[in-house]
């Protein structure tokens, strides 16, 4: 369904994606795990066509994204959601107006039926009632369930995750898990998960992949993840300092 060929991408002199492939099957939970500012959610945004890659395609249901006119580029994103990692929700709107913003914008469905899709998207997350809620009125787990639900609110075929746990507690993180798990079984959508949390990776994943150096360097189940020898997946998993893996402190000492 979606498939990544050579894909480069530099931002001034910093190259971050150098040949990265990657095939990505339809209903699948796939998560991409990596250091920080390894270039995940620069992955992310090449999937979901925010950014253009240097060279390489980005293949969606056998068109290339890059090849398309900018009106079909825009339909084409409309299969999409997404959860950004901050939720990135609207601080002068409310929680309905943030979730219905891209049925306001991109249908032509009325006030009722909207307010009808609002209210069920908050019962898929576990917020019924807080339409009227105010982003500074929610916790950070909220903010998360209220960012999924305008993710879900047109009813994507693929729904992307970018550090859906970061800054949760491990309970809240854990909640945010099972929601992951539960919308893939009841909206049959293909997901995407970009971390580095690898409680959260075991749990929700049926696939890993670890992007490191610009490029893809393993794939595998959770299970086959758990007893790779694979070095550089070995450090990560394990979260050891020493290893092929280099920090900022290592290559300073």
């Amino acid at each position: 369904m979606i498939e990544i060929r050579n894909l480069y991408k530099s931002f001034g002199v910093k190259s971050v994606l150098s040949g990265t492939a990657l095939t990505i099957a339809k209903g699948e939970s796939l998560a991409i795990i990596g250091q920080s500012g390894c270039g995940k959610s620069v992955l992310l945004k090449h999937i979901v066509g925010l950014l253009k890659p240097d060279a390489g395609e980005v293949i969606v249901e056998g068109e290339n994204i890059w090849q398309v006119s900018l009106e079909r580029l825009y339909e084409i994103r409309q299969k999409f959601g997404v959860l950004f990692q901050g939720a990135a929700l609207f601080d002068s709107m409310n929680v309905a107006e943030n979730i219905s913003l891209g049925l306001r914008e991109h249908t032509l469905m009325s006030e009722t039926a909207i307010a009808a899709r609002v209210k069920d998207c908050l019962a898929m997350v576990g917020l019924s009632g807080s339409e009227d809620m105010k982003p500074s009125e929610l916790s950070g787990g909220m903010k998360k369930r209220v960012g999924l639900a305008r993710a879900i609110a047109m009813k994507p075929s693929y729904v992307l995750y970018d550090e859906p746990t970061t800054g949760l507690d491990p309970i809240t993180a854990d909640t945010i898990n099972d929601l992951i798990i539960r919308l893939n079984e009841r909206l049959h959508v293909t997901t995407v998960v970009v971390t580095h949390d690898m409680v959260s990776t075991y749990k929700v994943a049926d696939r890993i992949v670890m992007l490191h150096d610009g490029k893809i360097i393993y794939s595998g189940t959770p299970s086959e993840v758990r007893e790779t020898d694979n070095p550089v997946v070995r450090q990560f998993i394990e979260g050891r300092a020493e290893g092929p893996i280099k920090t900022a402190t290592t290559r300073a000492t």
